[in-house]
Order: structure tokens, then sequence, then C-alpha cells
């Protein structure tokens, strides 16, 4: 297996290179199209070894577990690399049109590429030592597409953006320190076994906290999210789609999977800490989102809010709550990603992403407005599309177990999104433009009207697809979560008979 396991790092690496060798030509951007779409294929590959066979893992160099490199895919990690894939490719589609000549020749295709591989190394790693590897590799490249162009809003969030994340990955390593020194390994299947032989529990629930913090950072969470919208809202809106819809996730992901296969002594405390943590972040997020007037903005702080949906999952810890996270972390990139796109599109169009500023899109790009409501409603959780049934299946979670009020908060949450979404349709699409300019696509050139737009509605099919056919999905995650909450297949699959 180990071909299909390292395939979703080579391609991205290999079209880095190769897009940074060719940055001064039109080729360069065309070699990372098709190296996205080479990703996408080896996703659906991986998809379905990991539905048919289980989970599988790989020993890099020969070295057995778990003294060597191990990568290793449940229906998790395969279902985040193939919606990973799926980004990759519509973004890289969208930056044709997006991403001028000038960023090209500063290297914004290799960084992207280098993002989407480590990316994809922190989904398929199985040792909390190269999960630490590729969250650096993720903050290098994501730092350099942060401030390519040298604005100085760029370097402002640049600089906020890399700080918060250096003491994160301080607290990490720390983390990764005292639990090498607590079980004498770092391979995280070795881990699940090795913790439960640790005497100091009070220790082990303290590096728990360690772990809870370093990750809450990367992925957002209540109160260490203010270097998300300080930054997300500068660079191109490529590289916003990119980050709005794969970085926070790589934080849950990795919360999801420490907080089921290794902390799981002391649930009592730390899901208690992640479930008033979650209510918090939904309820900061879409009240951040309310007082902001750039889309960008308004957009950035939504970030927050449904990270808090699927930590929610996570806190819940029942298989419904756990297969509610699985399901919103997919439908939630897909969604977010888009409407950064689409907003993209609005400011191409109107010269601004300040509502106050904008205006007339509905008239004159009707088109734009429509694939617009798409993705917004479904952030909002209106039904049929996938928000709804998100939402619905955290909600059902939270009162099978009586958890009357952090359901409560979900639905308040909801609504105040909809105020949100609702703002931006009123100013951007409904009312007229403030200086009598009339925003049509037209205006664009066909070629590069294509790029912007064929992602965009790619996006919202997908969105519209899955709120239409929730089941096939809804399985996936019930199977993703019953993996989770029993990892016996996940150690064997990496140890094998090792004692």
């Amino acid at each position: 297996m180990s071909w299909i396991l390292s395939l979703p790092l080579i391609i991205p690496f290999a079209t880095a290179i190769a897009a940074f060798a060719l940055r001064d030509r039109a080729a360069g951007r065309w070699i990372s199209v098709a190296g996205s779409a080479m990703l996408l294929g080896t996703a659906a590959l991986l998809m379905a070894r990991a539905m048919r066979h289980g989970v599988i893992a790989a020993q890099m160099g020969g070295w057995p577990a778990p003294f060597g490199i191990t990568l290793v895919a449940d229906l998790l990690s395969a279902a985040m690399v193939g919606i990973t894939a799926i980004i990759a490719l519509a973004v890289s589609i969208y930056a044709l049109a997006d991403i001028g000549g000038r960023l090209e020749r500063l290297g914004y295709h290799a960084l992207f590429n280098l993002l989407i591989g480590g990316v994809n190394g922190a989904f398929l790693t199985g040792d909390l030592f190269n999960l630490y590897v590729w969250f650096e590799v993720m903050l290098i490249a994501s730092f350099g597409l942060l401030i390519l162009g040298g604005r100085k809003e760029q370097i402002d969030g640049g600089v906020k953006y890399v700080t918060l994340n250096l003491i994160s990955t301080v607290l990490f390593l720390s983390g990764i320190g005292l639990l090498y020194g607590m079980t004498g390994t770092l391979n995280m299947a070795d881990l699940s076994r090795a913790v439960e032989t640790v005497e100091n529990h009070g220790l082990l629930s303290v590096v728990a906290m360690m772990f809870m913090v370093a990750f809450g950072v990367k992925a957002a969470l209540f109160p260490l999210f203010f270097w998300l919208p300080a930054a997300y809202h500068t660079p191109a809106f490529s590289v916003s789609a990119v980050f709005a819809g794969l970085l926070t996730k790589v934080g849950v992901y990795a919360l999801i999977r420490m907080f089921t296969l290794v902390f799981d002594h002391d649930t009592g405390l730390t899901h208690t800490i992640l479930l008033w943590v979650a209510g918090l972040t939904m309820i900061t997020g879409v009240l951040g989102a309310a007082a902001q007037s750039d889309i960008r903005k308004i957009l950035s702080f939504h970030i927050v809010s449904q990270i808090g949906y699927m930590v929610l999952g996570l806190a819940l810890l029942s298989p419904l709550a756990l297969a509610g996270a699985v399901f919103y972390l997919i439908h939630h990139i897909a969604v977010k990603a888009n409407l950064f796109l689409i907003a993209g599109v609005a400011q191409r169009l109107t010269g601004h992403t300040e509502l106050a500023r904008i205006g007339g899109l509905y008239k004159s790009a009707p088109l734009l407005a429509v694939l617009f409501l798409i993705p917004a409603f479904s952030l909002a959780g209106f039904p049929p599309l996938s928000g709804f049934w998100a939402k619905y299946i955290l909600v059902k979670a939270a009162l099978d177990i009586e958890g009357w009020l952090i359901a409560g908060l979900a639905l308040l949450v909801g609504l105040l999104t909809i105020y949100s979404m609702t703002k931006i349709w009123a100013q951007a699409f409904w009312a007229p433009h403030p200086e009598g300019i009339a925003p049509a696509l037209s205006r664009i050139a066909p070629g590069a009207r294509a790029a912007l737009l064929l992602p965009v509605a790619g996006l919202a099919g997908l969105t519209v697809l899955i709120g239409l056919m929730p089941q096939p999905l809804l399985a996936l995650a019930e199977a993703a979560a019953a993996q989770l909450l029993d990892p016996t297949p996940y150690v064997a699959a990496v140890l094998g008979g090792a004692p």
C-alpha cells in the first residue's frame, strides 16, 4: 500500500518543483492544474482502497512501526485527502484568472502545491513528530502565500499569523517531549496502548491540555482565533479560499485524531472543556461576523463560528456526534472555499469587498447571485442543502444526550448566520451600486470568466448534490466515526503483530 499512501505527498511536491522551475512561463500555471487533477485521481483510488480494505498503513523505508515513519489512512484520513484534492483543483483553475504574472514569478504555484502537500501529510501521518513536521511545512508555505505581494496589510496579518502559530508550535513540541518521556513512543497507534500504562494520570491530563491549546490555535478555537480574521482578508482570493477551506480543518482533524485515539483516559475533563470551547467559539465567531462590513472579514469570522460545530461533535463523543463532525468537516470545506471564490468574483466586478462600496450584482450578474445563494444558504443550514444535514445531525446528537443548552446555542448561531448572509445579499447583490456601476460578467474576458466561474459552479453543485443525496456521505461519516470510537483496526493495521 506504500505507493497509494505516498502519491498524495509526492504529486504536490513534484508539482511544486516543476511549477517553480517554470514560474516565468505560462506552463507553470497549467502544471499546477495538471498536478491537482492527478492528485484528485489518486485521492479517489485511496478512498476506494480505504472503503474496501478498512484502515491501510505502510512503513516508509521498511522500518517497522513504531520505530519508522508510518503513513496510514482510515476513512477519515482518506475523505480529508479527497476533499483537499477537490479544493486544490478548484482553486488551481480559479488561479488561472485570479493570480497575475507578478505573483506567479514570485512562486505562487510552488507555494500553493507545497501547502497542499503539507495538508495531505498531516492527514496521512501516523506519527506525532511527523505531524509536527507537516504542520511546519504548512506554516512555511502559508506564510509565504500570505505575504506574497508585500502589501502593508499582508505583512501585518502575516506577522500576527506566524507569531501565534509559533507559540502553538512551542506548545506542541513541549507536549510531544513530555508524552515521549512518559510513554517512550510517538507512533499514534502505539501511543493509544502506551498511555494505558501511564500511572500519573494528572500529568497525562496536563499534556492533553497542551495538545488541546496547540491544536486549538491551529483550528482557531475560542479564545485563540484572533489571528484568523486579522490575516485571511489580506492575500489574493485564491489564497484566502484555500486557507478558509483547509488550514483550520487540519487543526480540527488533529484534535479529533488525538482525543479519540490517545487522550481518551479522562473524557470527563477534556471533553467537557471542549464542549465549553465549542459553544464559545460558535457564538463569538458569529457575533464577530455580524459586526463586520467587509465580505472577507464576515466570512473569516464565520470560519471561527463553524469550527465550533465541528468541535461540538468531538466534545459530545457519541457515534452520531462524531459522524456529524466528519460530515460537517467535509461540507464546510467545500462551502467556505466557494464563498471566498465568489467574493473574489464580486471584487473583480465591483472593485471592492466593502459592502458600503459595492452593489447591483443581482441585476447585472444573476448567475453569480444564484451561485452565491447556494453556499450562503448551506452555511446557514437551509434545507435541502448540505449545511442543513450537517447541523441537523449535530443538534440531534446533542438532544439525544439531553444537551438542551448546546443544542439551542447551535440553532441560535444558525439564525445569526442567516443575518450575516442576508446582509451580504442585501448590500452586495440586491441594492444598486452606490456609484451607479453596472458590474457585468460580460466585461471579463471569456477565458478568465470560465476560469472564475467553473470552480464556483462545481463546488456549488457538490453542495447541492450532498444536500439532495446525503446518505452516501452520512454512511461514510458513520463508518469513519465507528473507526474513531474503536481504534482496534487502526492499531492492528499500523502495528500488525507487534507486541
